[in-house]
């Protein structure tokens, strides 16, 4: 990202300013990230602290998206930038409102682990920490997509979220299939298809990041773009 944008200010506070809150941005990433992990392990090992952790560190997530914010419309309001500089800032408060929503994702999982405590629903949430994990690895290349401001890297991301759809669409089907078979598992199963959403909600965040990145290196928003149209506009 410093070869893209910064260090070529006259203003060397400007170029402080910038990095400081890149450096901010991908604290909260690694913050958001630990979130969903946690409460993916909180669910698979029923570990109730650990999902109320998650819980408790909610705020935290909040705060930072709250900082980040503020810290961005001082530089419009002080800097006025524009151009590359503009774009560098809108793509970081459109990553943290994403990335806070990652986090609200995280915490009605942890919500789940705690109110299915004991439950006898192991099967269904197998499907469920799968899924987990693979969205767990699409934030972290997203994250580190976005700390390099690497375009291919987004891109990979950004396309992989289609493989995430498609599971997502496949376990529901087994699911609502299963509770046709057992209506006494409706209860359980609908709490384990909630989280299911959450997550795969996760991946479409994740592409939202990736569409951020490619704004602010390219100058192009590709959102609402099919494939065909994709690649003749990355060219």
């Amino acid at each position: 990202m410093d070869n893209v944008n910064l260090g070529r200010h006259i203003s060397g506070q400007f170029n402080n300013e910038l990095e400081a809150i890149r450096t901010h941005v991908l604290a909260m990433g690694g913050l958001v990230e630990r979130q969903l992990t946690d409460a993916l392990q909180a669910i698979h090992e029923q570990d109730m602290d650990l999902a109320k952790h998650v819980i408790r560190e909610d705020h935290k997530v909040n705060s930072m998206e709250v900082a980040i914010d503020e810290a961005c419309t001082r530089i419009i309001a002080k800097r006025q930038p524009t151009a590359g500089d503009l774009r560098l800032v809108m793509a970081i408060i459109k990553t943290i409102t994403d990335l806070e929503r990652i986090g609200d994702a995280a915490n009605s999982i942890a919500n789940m682990a705690l109110d299915n405590s004991g439950n006898e629903q192991k099967p269904f949430l197998v499907s469920l920490e799968n899924l987990g994990h693979k969205a767990a690895k699409m934030l972290h290349k997203a994250l580190d997509a976005f700390a390099r401001m690497d375009v291919d890297a987004a891109l990979e991301v950004y396309r992989s979220d289609e493989s995430l759809d498609r599971e997502y669409e496949g376990i529901i089907r087994q699911l609502m299939t299963y509770m046709m078979e057992d209506p006494r598992s409706i209860p359980n199963v609908l709490e384990v298809m909630w989280s299911l959403r959450a997550i795969e909600r996760v991946g479409d965040r994740c592409q939202n990041i990736c569409e951020y990145i490619i704004y602010f290196v390219k100058g192009k928003d590709i959102r609402h773009t099919n494939k065909e149209d994709l690649e003749r506009i990355l060219r």
